[in-house]
């Protein structure tokens, strides 16, 4: 699993750009979580950690990966 660093930017396997701007909790479930804005749109969103690093398909790639 890769690790997941504040500040640093990744590239979503469809290759939009995305800034991490923390690492956070679910406030009822206690889930790892990543929120992140896009670097075009500014626009901010949260996914679970576990789905950051999922593998998408059977070559390897990841759904995101640093740049």
């Amino acid at each position: 699993m890769q690790e997941i660093t504040v500040g640093k930017t990744y590239k979503h396997y469809k290759g939009n750009l995305y800034k991490i701007i923390a690492l956070a909790k679910h406030s009822e479930t206690l889930e790892d979580m990543v929120v992140y804005q896009a670097t075009d749109t500014g626009k901010i969103w949260t996914r679970p950690m576990k789905m950051w690093n999922d593998q998408i398909d059977e070559n390897g790639t990841l759904r995101f990966t640093m740049v």
